[in-house]
C-alpha cells in the first residue's frame, strides 16, 4: 500500500499528534464479520486483533475495553474491578455518540469524548497488535506498549474464552 493510501480518521490524527508509529492495513470490510474475519483477511491469527468494546456502567457512564479478538468481556469481572453493579455492552447508537465512529470502525484512539480505557492485561504482552483505525475495513498495526502513549490506559483481566 502507497504511504498515504489510507483514511485520515481522528485516530490517525492522534497517532500522528502523539508520534506513534502504525503500519495501515485496508481490508474488504463485512458486516458481522467480526474478528475473526479481519484476522483471516489481514493474514495474523484472530487473538493479535484487538477489538474495541464500548460499555456503560448501570450509572450510564462509558468506558472502552481493549480485548483480544477472540475473547470475550466478562461483564460480572469488570463491574467488580470498577467497583459498580453492573457493566453492559452499549448499544449502537449510543456507543456512536460517546466515540464517533460507526459501528465496526471504533478506534478508542479519537473519540469524540474522552472515555476511561480498560486494556486486557495479556494484550500488553504482545510484539503487535492489530487495531481499528477508525473505519470500517481499516486497520492498524501498533506496538500494544505505544496505548500508554495515546492515553492513560487501566490494565485489568476480564477475558473469558468465546463461545465459538
Amino acid at each position: 500500500m502507497p504511504k498515504d493510501d489510507y483514511p485520515v480518521t481522528p485516530a490517525i490524527r492522534i497517532l500522528r499528534e502523539k508520534k506513534i508509529s502504525f503500519i495501515p492495513h485496508i481490508y474488504k470490510y463485512e458486516e458481522h464479520g467480526g474478528t475473526r474475519l479481519t484476522a483471516e483477511m489481514i493474514g495474523v491469527p484472530e487473538n493479535l486483533v484487538v477489538k474495541t468494546v464500548v460499555m456503560e456502567t448501570d450509572q450510564k457512564k462509558p468506558l472502552i475495553i481493549l480485548m483480544h479478538g477472540d475473547r470475550e468481556v466478562s461483564t460480572k469481572q469488570m463491574a467488580r474491578i470498577i467497583g459498580v453493579k453492573q457493566v453492559t455492552p452499549c448499544d449502537v447508537s449510543t456507543a456512536q455518540r460517546y466515540t464517533g465512529y460507526q459501528f465496526g470502525g471504533t478506534s478508542p484512539f479519537g473519540t469524540r469524548y474522552p472515555l476511561p480505557v480498560y486494556v486486557e492485561k495479556t494484550i500488553l504482552d504482545l510484539q503487535k497488535i492489530y487495531i481499528n483505525g477508525g473505519k470500517r475495513g481499516f486497520i492498524i498495526e501498533i506496538n500494544p506498549r505505544d496505548l500508554r502513549m495515546a492515553f492513560q490506559i487501566m490494565e485489568v483481566e476480564a477475558a473469558i474464552l468465546s463461545q465459538s
